[in-house]
Formats: structure tokens, C-alpha cells, sequence
């Protein structure tokens, strides 16, 4: 009975204790969640053991092939009429009893690898490391793109639901307001029925707001290895960004740097490179290897201890690895043509990227330092006016309309701005833009 106690009351503690867990916020700046992102993310932790991997292929590369070691012809006994046929005896070692008639044979081989295979694949293998870098360099541009898209994401979703949540605050108040005056008959019902339409609409967008953070928190919570149950939440920095530092950008110095930087142009160069020691492997291949041999054989040929050597190599008569020397010589003008193509679509991504920050700046640039916090100022006015009686409910809600739809064109020209500083980072492959 005691145990069947402790378990109920166990059980209570442990459903108690779910919506503590799904209550837990963490906030973060933009700066620290990046910090975690980096040191979390289980694809960039991957993606660096491809790294790893491809040093122990290198390694691997730099080992000479193994000797071979064989033991043959090796008897355990001779009978009296195998011994007759020479009509003499097998001595034993150093002339006692062991190994008496007993024939052995052993020999070692050495593969040596001819016009310089081993060098020739070391630096074809050395190559795929560097690929292998790029790679995960190329992988840390896409995420952090993805990443602090998200980031923006998140900021302007809290923004937009803010401006709701205070909005739907002053509505409920005058809602409360307009019920206790329809109740004592001083103003008309239908003004009323007016307002808490419109406190269920704001209640209504925040509701599909919310769904939206979860979503945005869903994926970030993802990218940082962040717990499911834990609530994020974003501080306003980094959201407005230094017009003064994109202003100053210039395009001629932009494609260079991409061009310098990005991962994907490397690994264009990279895949010139691998094909090119390929080609030059290939046709190493076309010389055969060598084996050096040396052997010892026991009471199996004229001389009872007989040592020789010898050496093995295959005839090129046919195989010449042809083929494999025309693949490699064909992916050596495929990456030459792709890396053309590379070179281009970086300049025309580079210039895209600068045009629309130039433009989402353009815009930005109109909003007056000011206006939000006039747009806020005017909206207090307004609640006041109303609640005088001074204006008329339906010029009240004409500003309410217009105050929404102005502040989120605010938040919009922020993100846009952010989006596109982003968008050229990436089209650079390195952060030329800081928060």
C-alpha cells in the first residue's frame, strides 16, 4: 500500500513539474545565440569530421605497401622409400635432429611502386583535404544564412506581436470603458459592438503570430541544439543596422573579395586542381610496378640451402590505362568549363546582392529617425481624444488602421534591410557587414 502511495505521489510531482519545463525562456542577443550556433550545431559538427576523415585517407596515402612473407613446401615427415629414390638423408640444423628430412621454402616480396604513384596520390589525396575544408566552409556560409534569417525572422515576428499585445491592451480597456457607458445609456451599443470586433481581430492576428514565433523558434531551437521545451527569446540588438557602414560599401572592391573568399570559387579551383594531379596520376599508372623478391629453399633443388632472388613486373601490352588517363583528361576540361561558369555567377551574384541592399537602404533611408516614436505619441493622443469624446469612434479606428499598418511598414523596412546586409554577406562569402 505504501508503494502504491509513493507512486501516485510521484506521479503528481511529475506531472506538476511539465509545465514548469514548458515555461523556461531563454533570451539571447543575436551575438549570443551566433556564439551557440557555431559551438552547437550538429551539422557543422559533422561536416568537420569529413574533415578528419579526409586527413586519415591522406595518411593512409603516405604508407609503403606491405612485404609479403610466404612459408611453402614444408613436410612433416619423409618415409623410408621417399628417401630411397637419392639414397641419402636430409641433415637437421647445424647437424643435430631437428628438421632431419624435413624440406621447408620461404620467401619475401616488396612491391615498389614506380614513377613517383605514391608521391602523385599523396597530393591528389592532399587536395580532397582541402576540398574537404571548403566543403565545411561552403556548409558554415549556407547556415549562417539560413541562421540569421532566422534571427531577423524571430525579431520581426516579437516586434509585430508586440505592437499588437500594447494595442490589444488599450482596446480592452476602452472596450471595458464603452460597456459600463452602454450600460448607463450614454452612448449607443452598435459603438461598442465596434470596438470588440475589433479587440477579437487584434486577438485573432496575435494568435496567428504566435503560431509564426513557434515556427521561427522551432527552426532556430534546431540550428542552436536548443531543448524543445525551451522558449526563445530574441533582445532587439542587432535588428536596426548602421546605415553609415552600408552606405560606404562600394561594388568595384566587392567582387574581388568574393572571389577571394568565397568557399564555392576554391572549390572550383579545387576541382581544377584534383583533376589535373589525377590526370598526372593516370598516366603514372601507365608504368608497372616492380616486385622485388628473395627466397630460401630447404632440400628442394640441387643445392640443400639454396638462396635466391628475383624481381616481377607486369608487360604493358594492353592495358595501358587508357581509359582511366581519358576520364581524368575530360574532368580536367569540365572543371575548367565549370569553373568559368563559378567565376561568372559569383560577379552577377555579387552585383544582385549590392543592388537590392542599395535599394532596401533607399527605402529605409525615408523613415524619419523620429516617426516611430511620433506614430506612438499621436496613437496616446488619439486614445485620449476618444475617451473625451472629443473624436468620433470610426475617425479613432481610421488611425488605428493606419498607426498598424505603419509600424509593421517600419519593422518591414528593418527586416528587408537585414535580409539583404545578409544576402550580400553571403554573395561575398565573409562578413562584411557586422551588426
Amino acid at each position: 500500500m505504501d508503494i502504491i502511495k509513493f507512486g501516485t505521489l510521484y506521479f503528481l510531482l511529475l506531472l506538476l513539474s511539465f509545465p514548469a519545463r514548458a515555461q523556461d525562456t531563454l533570451r539571447l542577443s543575436r551575438e549570443q545565440s551566433e556564439t551557440r550556433f557555431l559551438k552547437e550545431n550538429l551539422l557543422l559538427m559533422a561536416e568537420s569530421l569529413q574533415i578528419s576523415q579526409a586527413e586519415a585517407v591522406l595518411l593512409q596515402a603516405k604508407l609503403w605497401p606491405n612485404p609479403s612473407l610466404s612459408v611453402d613446401e614444408v613436410n612433416l615427415w619423409a618415409t623410408d622409400r621417399q628417401l630411397r629414390v637419392f639414397g641419402e638423408e636430409l641433415q637437421g640444423f647445424n647437424g643435430g635432429s631437428f628438421g632431419r628430412n624435413q624440406q621447408i621454402s620461404l620467401s619475401i616480396e616488396q612491391l615498389v611502386l614506380t614513377a613517383g604513384k605514391r608521391k602523385k596520390l599523396m597530393a591528389l589525396e592532399q587536395v580532397s583535404v582541402d576540398k574537404s575544408r571548403q566543403y565545411f566552409e561552403d556548409l558554415l556560409r549556407h547556415l549562417k544564412m539560413e541562421f540569421r534569417g532566422q534571427l531577423t525572422n524571430l525579431q520581426y515576428l516579437q516586434g509585430v506581436r508586440d505592437t499588437y499585445h500594447g494595442q490589444l491592451k488599450s482596446v480592452q480597456q476602452l472596450t471595458q470603458a464603452y460597456k459600463r457607458q452602454v450600460a448607463q445609456g450614454s452612448i449607443p451599443r452598435g459603438e461598442y459592438i465596434r470596438l470588440k470586433a475589433l479587440e477579437l481581430e487584434l486577438a485573432k492576428n496575435i494568435s496567428a503570430l504566435n503560431e509564426d514565433l513557434n515556427e521561427a523558434q522551432k527552426e532556430l531551437k534546431l540550428l542552436m541544439r536548443l531543448p524543445a521545451h525551451t522558449h526563445l527569446e530574441l533582445t532587439d540588438d542587432g535588428y536596426t543596422r548602421d546605415t553609415q557602414q552600408l552606405q560606404a560599401l562600394a561594388l568595384e572592391h566587392l567582387v574581388s573579395q568574393a572571389k577571394e573568399a568565397r568557399p564555392d570559387y576554391k572549390l572550383a579551383e579545387l576541382e581544377q586542381t584534383y583533376f589535373d594531379k589525377l590526370y598526372t596520376y593516370e598516366r603514372a599508372q601507365r608504368v608497372p610496378d616492380l616486385t622485388l623478391s628473395g627466397g630460401y629453399d630447404r632440400g628442394g633443388n640441387f643445392m640443400y640451402n639454396f638462396v635466391g632472388f628475383g624481381v616481377a613486373m607486369d608487360l604493358p601490352f594492353f592495358n595501358r590505362n587508357q581509359g582511366n588517363i581519358k576520364a581524368a583528361k575530360i574532368g580536367r576540361e569540365q572543371a575548367k568549363l565549370l569553373f568559368q561558369h563559378k567565376d561568372q555567377s559569383i560577379e552577377s551574384e555579387t552585383v544582385l546582392a549590392y543592388q537590392n541592399l542599395r535599394n532596401a537602404l533607399h527605402f529605409y533611408s525615408q523613415i524619419e529617425p523620429d516617426y516611430e516614436r511620433s506614430l506612438d505619441e499621436l496613437l496616446s493622443s488619439y486614445t485620449r481624444n476618444l475617451t473625451g469624446r472629443n473624436i468620433s469612434l470610426l475617425e479613432y479606428l481610421d488611425f488605428m488602421e493606419a498607426y498598424l499598418e505603419n509600424k509593421k511598414i517600419i519593422l518591414e523596412a528593418g527586416k528587408e534591410l537585414n535580409d539583404k546586409a545578409e544576402e550580400l554577406n553571403f554573395a561575398i562569402g565573409q562578413d562584411i557587414i557586422n551588426y
